[in-house]
């Protein structure tokens, strides 16, 4: 369906199709250009007043249409803003226009000029709470798109650095952006991505890059190893790209996801590569090894409190002398549980309270709780090691996978001893070793199927290697 050639009727068309009368934040001005009636549409909001301003001057300025006979030939002659297009599509027109473009609608006329002087509400591009570094770049993603696509484009000034933008959610409407480097990206895991994107029938993307993720990759649900990295860092996306991996944005989200990703990508961080090798390799080693001991610590415990005969000597120290009043397994899944309540309402906490909120928690928790017989000493302090341990790797994703890993070790372990605990490693290897990238490939690689030099260079932080050119 085009656009009719009568303006009246045009114009009746497109406050029927955008509501303008109903909604008080959707303007409709009329305006005078050369002796034509004209309209902008825009919303209230959305829009940058000087460059309006300035626009209208050249506008106002228009005294006669004689040598402008059609809308391509005034957004050529007496549009001075570049980011400007010809569109005769009512359902696009109105797409743009709630997007936030600017609509000029002029009599005679068989199209529109469409003028991108958007601007988004957005915070300060500040360092993500969650993705800190000790040393590096301090800048993060924000939830308005073009500033988290300008942030990668100041990193790689790279012409082969591409960025296609698709529009998903028949009501939405969301910006999706497909970052890639395009003489290094897996062609085959490109195109199935994008065409995934492509066909998504949602009507919209409620969480965001949740949703679409959960979109275009339905995966095992009893696999609970995370299938995407998210990062809000720019320097992270950058990096990825570079490395020919492919970088989704999605509007409304300070976060950019990377694809494919093994357990490696995710345990991956910034700081491996803001210090020397040797530093690095020392951060990423310490990383691997306390990420290990948080899933294994309280089951390995619990099989020790249950076969005191497989303790050595030296270890005698772990075992409980104190009555025990509520069973160890008990003790331990309760406070699995009451982490993540008080993790919970930690961020709920209004900012004042936090510190004071949480002193009090830590007393509760750490003092009465013992002496109420509730809990042993000792569980407390190895779910305490567990709980702030597991914040050393920086996937969020990851830390719940092992936490119900270590939920089903513990379980059985209590069930089946030392049986049991052999069984629960061998059910995380299985998950581990039978989990898939979205491209397909191994989620252990390099280490299934194995591959010497990339393992190596997944737990060593070797030099940069020397760059030639003329």
């Amino acid at each position: 369906m085009a656009l009719p050639k009568d303006y009246t009727e045009s114009h009746r068309l497109l406050c029927g199709l955008l509501r303008a009368e109903e909604s008080f934040d959707l303007i409709d001005r009329p305006i005078d250009i050369g002796g034509r009636r004209a309209s902008l549409f825009f919303i209230d909001g959305l829009v940058k007043d000087e460059v309006m301003e300035k626009i209208l001057e050249f506008f106002y300025a228009v005294e006669n249409f004689d040598d402008l006979q059609d809308a391509e030939a005034f957004m050529k002659k007496r549009v001075p803003y570049v980011e400007a297009a010809v569109e005769d599509d009512p359902k696009k027109i109105c797409a743009d226009v709630l997007s936030g473009i600017l609509l000029l609608l002029i009599d005679g006329y068989e199209a529109v000029i469409t003028l991108d002087v958007r601007t988004y509400p957005a915070r300060e591009t500040a360092e993500p709470e969650k993705d800190k570094v000790l040393r590096g770049a301090r800048d993060g993603f924000v939830e308005t798109l073009v500033m988290n696509t300008a942030l990668i484009r100041r990193r790689v000034r790279d012409p082969n650095l591409t960025m296609r933008i698709f529009t998903v959610g028949s009501r939405s409407k969301t910006d999706v952006v497909v970052c890639y480097m395009d003489d290094k990206v897996d062609r085959k895991l490109l195109q199935g991505i994008c065409n995934k994107i492509q066909s998504v029938q949602v009507e919209s993307l409620t969480m965001s890059q949740q949703s679409l993720a959960e979109a275009i990759y339905r995966h095992r649900w009893y696999n609970p190893f995370p299938k995407f990295k998210y990062t809000e860092r720019p320097d992270t996306a950058a990096a990825s790209v570079l490395e020919g991996n492919i970088v989704i944005l999605v509007d409304n989200s300070p976060s950019a996801v990377i694809l494919p990703t093994s357990i490696f990508d995710v345990m991956e961080e910034a700081d491996d590569y803001y210090f020397p090798p040797i530093t690095g390799t020392y951060l990423r080693l310490s990383r691997y090894l306390v990420t290990l001991v948080t899933l294994i610590l309280t089951p390995l415990w619990l099989l020790f409190l249950q076969s005191p005969h497989l303790v050595p000597p030296w270890l005698q120290f772990i075992l409980i002398d104190e009555p025990v009043n509520v069973p160890i397994l008990w003790q331990l899944l309760i406070l699995e549980l009451a982490i993540d309540g008080l993790r919970l309402a930690s961020v709920n906490t209004p900012t004042t309270l936090s510190t004071s909120l949480s002193v009090i928690a830590a007393i509760v928790v750490g003092d009465f709780a013992v002496q109420s017989g509730w809990f042993n000493a000792e569980a407390l302090l190895y779910m305490a090691f567990v709980a702030i341990a597991n914040y050393s790797q920086p996937s969020l994703e990851l830390g719940y996978a092992l936490k119900f890993l270590r939920i089903i070790l513990l379980v059985f372990t209590a069930v089946l001893r030392l049986w049991g605990f052999i069984a629960g490693m061998v059910l995380v290897f299985l998950l581990l070793a039978c989990n898939r990238t979205i491209s397909g490939k191994s989620y252990l690689y390099p280490l299934i199927p194995f591959h010497g030099k990339a393992l190596l260079d997944r737990f060593a932080r070797r030099r940069l290697p020397k760059q030639t050119g003329k």
